[in-house]
Parts: C-alpha cells; sequence; structure tokens
C-alpha cells in the first residue's frame, strides 16, 4: 500500500492556515465553493441553501464532544446511510479515525486561542491506492438553521459533518454521495480489502454449520479492527421501505459489535455454561430499530447477567443501535460487506501479509498485439486483455485477490458516472512460463471472479504452490478504463508487472 500522500487540487494544508492566520481572514475554498455546485448536479434539495460557520450554529464549536463514538452520526438529507454506516464503524476504530482525521487536536477549536482559528479543515481518505489530503472550509449547508446532511447527536460538534464535507468534495458534490456502497466508503478510510458476502444466495439461515463458521469469521475480524455493514436488498421502489420487524430495506447499517454472549442468569442452571451468537448493529438513522427477540427491552434480556449486561454496554432507548441473534441477522440481511485491515508489517501479532499492488488499464488498439481491452472469456480477444504472473510459495497459501476500478462517482456531474463492469480468471501455468498465454487450452483454470459493476471485486482461496497468472478484464471488449489489482500472499508473490 502506497505511503505517500497527494494534496487533493494542490491545495496544502499547513500553508493556506499559516496565510489565512497571517491575513487575519477564515478560509474561504474556491476549489469547493458555498453554492448550489457543491451541493446538487441535479436534484435541487428543497428550499434555500444558507451556509454557515460552526460557530453561527453554535455558541461553542467543538470537533468532538466527549471524545468519538458511532452514536455521534445521524444521517441527513442526502440520502447516503451508506456513508454514514461506514462513518459509525470507523468511529469506533482510534486507529484508523486518526488516519483519516490528522492532527485532531491541532484542527480543534482553542477557546484559549480563538486567533489561530482559521475556518480550514483537512481529511484524508485512501484514493485509488494512494492517500489523499483533502482541505475544506468550515461552511456547511443548512436550511431553517439546522444542519441538512449529516450532523452529530450533540449540537456543537462536527467533525461528521466536516467529515462529510470533504468527502463530498472528493467525488464532486453532496448529490454525488446519494447511492453508494459501505465498504467502498470503509476502503476510502482505511485502505482495506472488501469482500462482500450473498447471505441470501448462500442460504446461511438455513445451514447452521455455514452460520458458524460465518459467526467464527466475523468474530475475527471484528478483534483485528476490521469493519463489516450489511443491507437487505430493495427494488427500486421499496428503498427505505420499513418492514414489521423494524428493519428498513435497501438501508446500509453499521454493524458496531460481535459477540458470543453468555447466558446465566435468570434460567435454569442447565443453561448457565450457554451462549448465543450475537451482533449489535446501528441504524444510520439514529432511530428506527429491529423489534424481533434481543432487541432493546425484550424479554430475552432477562436471561442476561448485570456483568453480562454492562460488557456488552446495552442501552435502552431509541437510539437506532440493537441487537440480534445470529441467526436473526442471517436470516433478514441479504448482504453484508466484510473489510479486512490487512496489515503487512513485520511487527503484525497476527499473520503479516505480503501484499503486490499493480496499476494498469484496458485500452483498445486496431492491432491485437497492442489491444489490452478484450473482454470476458466469452470472446476470442481474451487473452489480449492485461497478464499479471505471480508465485505461490508456500505448499498451500491464502490468497486474496482484489481488482478495483477507478472510481467514476466523481464524473457524476458531466452525467457520466457509471462503472463498467469487471472480473478475472486466475490460471495455473508452466513452473517456468515468463510470456503471456496465447491459447486457453490445457491450461488449468482455478479461480474465477464472476463480473459485477461494483467499484472492486474479491476473491479468497487456497492455491497449491506454483505459478499462475491473472487475467483482469471488462465484461465487454473494446471498453476502456484503469484499474487497481491487489494480491495478498503469506511469502512474497514476486507479482510482474504485465508480462510482454
Amino acid at each position: 500500500m502506497s505511503s505517500s500522500l497527494v494534496a487533493f487540487k494542490n491545495q496544502n494544508y499547513a500553508e493556506l492556515k499559516r496565510d489565512c492566520i497571517q491575513r487575519r481572514k477564515l478560509f474561504e475554498d474556491p476549489e469547493f465553493p458555498a453554492n448550489d455546485s457543491s451541493v446538487f448536479y441535479e436534484e435541487k434539495p428543497f428550499g434555500i441553501v444558507e451556509w454557515k460557520r460552526p460557530g453561527e450554529i453554535s455558541s461553542d464549536p467543538r470537533l468532538f464532544v466527549e471524545g468519538i463514538n458511532s452514536h455521534d452520526l445521524n444521517q441527513g438529507d442526502v440520502g447516503n446511510c451508506w456513508f454514514v454506516a461506514a462513518s459509525s464503524c470507523l468511529a469506533l476504530k482510534p486507529h484508523l479515525w486518526k488516519k483519516v482525521i490528522p492532527d485532531w487536536e491541532e484542527q480543534d477549536w482553542d477557546p484559549k486561542h480563538p486567533e489561530n482559528y482559521a475556518g480550514i479543515f483537512h481529511f484524508r481518505f485512501w484514493v485509488f491506492g494512494q492517500w489523499t489530503d483533502v482541505v475544506v472550509d468550515d461552511r456547511l449547508p443548512t436550511f431553517n438553521g439546522r444542519l441538512i446532511y449529516c450532523h452529530s447527536n450533540s449540537h456543537n460538534e462536527f467533525w461528521s459533518a466536516l467529515l462529510e464535507k470533504a468527502y463530498a468534495k472528493l467525488y464532486g458534490c453532496y448529490e454525488s454521495l446519494r447511492t453508494g456502497q459501505t465498504g467502498d466508503a470503509v476502503v476510502d478510510f482505511s485502505g482495506a480489502v472488501c469482500e462482500t458476502i450473498d447471505l441470501e444466495k448462500e442460504a446461511f439461515c438455513k445451514d447452521q454449520g455455514k452460520q458458524k463458521n460465518l459467526f467464527a469469521k466475523l468474530l475475527e475480524v471484528h478483534k483485528r479492527g476490521g469493519i463489516i455493514s450489511c443491507f437487505i436488498k430493495a427494488n427500486q421502489d421499496e428503498f427505505e421501505f420499513k418492514l414489521a420487524n423494524g428493519l428498513v430495506k435497501g438501508h446500509a447499517y453499521a454493524v458496531t459489535g460481535v459477540n458470543a454472549v453468555r447466558l446465566g442468569h435468570g434460567v435454569s442452571n442447565n443453561v448457565q455454561n450457554e451462549s448465543i451468537p450475537m451482533v449489535r448493529m446501528r441504524n444510520p438513522w439514529g432511530k428506527k430499530e429491529w423489534n424481533g427477540p434481543w432487541s432493546d427491552s425484550s424479554e430475552e434480556w432477562a436471561n442476561i447477567g448485570d456483568t453480562e449486561r454492562d460488557k456488552l454496554g446495552l442501552i435502552v432507548e431509541d437510539d437506532g443501535e440493537f441487537w440480534m441473534s445470529f441467526e436473526d441477522w442471517c436470516t433478514h440481511f441479504t448482504d453484508a460487506d466484510v473489510c479486512h485491515i490487512v496489515d503487512s508489517s513485520l511487527t503484525c501479532i497476527q499473520k503479516a501479509w505480503n501484499e503486490a499492488l499493480k496499476f494498469g488499464s484496458w485500452t483498445k488498439h486496431d492491432d491485437p498485439v497492442l489491444n489490452r481491452s478484450g473482454g470476458s472469456n466469452r470472446h476470442k480477444t481474451f487473452l489480449q486483455n492485461p497478464q499479471y504472473l505471480f508465485d505461490v510459495k508456500k505448499e498451500t497459501d491464502e490468497v486474496l485477490i482484489t481488482l478495483q476500478q477507478k472510481d467514476q462517482r466523481i464524473h457524476k456531474k458531466a452525467g457520466h458516472g457509471k462503472n463498467v463492469f469487471i472480473g478475472f480468471r486466475v490460471l495455473k501455468v508452466e513452473l517456468n512460463r515468463e510470456k503471456r498465454m496465447c491459447r486457453l487450452r490445457s491450461k488449468k483454470q482455478t479461480g474465477i471472479k464472476l463480473f459485477s459493476d461494483a467499484r472492486s471485486v474479491f476473491l479468497r482461496c487456497n492455491l497449491p504452490r506454483g505459478r499462475y497468472i491473472i487475467i483482469p478484464s471488462t465484461f465487454d471488449p473494446g471498453e476502456e478504463g484503469e484499474f487497481m489489482l491487489r494480491i495478498f500472499t503469506e511469502l512474497d508473490s514476486g507479482c510482474r508487472c504485465e508480462v510482454a
């Protein structure tokens, strides 16, 4: 993962702040002005938007009030529950949010030295393989004196609103955040590897063995600092439709806890040592909770002792956070994004990974030798796509592969912004191969990632020792675009740039 830092729009936070303090002027960002162009490109919000600085909204503005936690955020009017869910998860991970919000103590208001406040903040996002520093001024869109978009439960806390503004600037405007994937935002916050699990297709609700294995996996991801979110599929006319059980279709939820909860108080002795797999969820709306078993005031909590309740931090109020049994979670949710924080440092206590990070592009050319946009293997031009060699050096190694196309969201204002369908194939080849493959015959296919128009696709597989070629492609030949390929192995894979 690249550690270099890129200044978005070539704006240097330290220089801009220094200049504002010297001139005794509050920063006004020319790259993201306080006007309608920063709010929308198509659908104008209701009412007249008035831009206000935090000091005009609160007499005692703060970046954080009593620290940072997942209860700080509530979704506003932009319909970006996916972003707010990711931000709620971010708030639970100090090692992550301190990177996204750098120098947070220095950035905060200092009542003792108001002369040092310049109305400027900066946030960092992992954009297509590079950490990117985004500068914003503190003017926020309001309507009738209240923040229109993401806001905190505390009237004088502004970290979430400013973070959202920086993210909106990165992608063009607030309206560009109307739809998205929670996993994509988490990757932008962390450089994580996102694995999407189709709970419905895999039928976890019907298989206790698969449920047990999945819970163990999510518990491990959570312990290692990973981030998990989920949602219920919805048709176009079902988005944000509330079900009788309190859950909302087409709506992203943050998983804020994964625990095996011990039973023991208020039930017979034969369950003293039993435990039930459970997950804690948060609705970005800050309200509307699950009302089934293990909801806030359900009778099931009578089976839990006070010590266990305290350990779980159980809060009985309509704050958008609630518990569910893992069985119910598998039954009612259809998809989950599991974001692995992959550590490649030698000091990592758990498994350390070797990462091969390669950038490439699909480019079309009339000459088959030069063409690099061959489409899927349904087309005879498939092998004209970029090809990458890598080695598995252990007897058997767990390999993680993720292919990400360059995010098109930034082009929405120009009337574009749609992803193409992408996927890849992994093929086992001869140990001495150094050249491109020209034929598919007799080559052993190891892994296929079906095509998706998501920003990224992921594959986890166990591969035996040997040499492999991975072929990333678009579904249709002739489509162009940039991509980033990441391959994680326990031992260095020696991944080569595209072979000739």
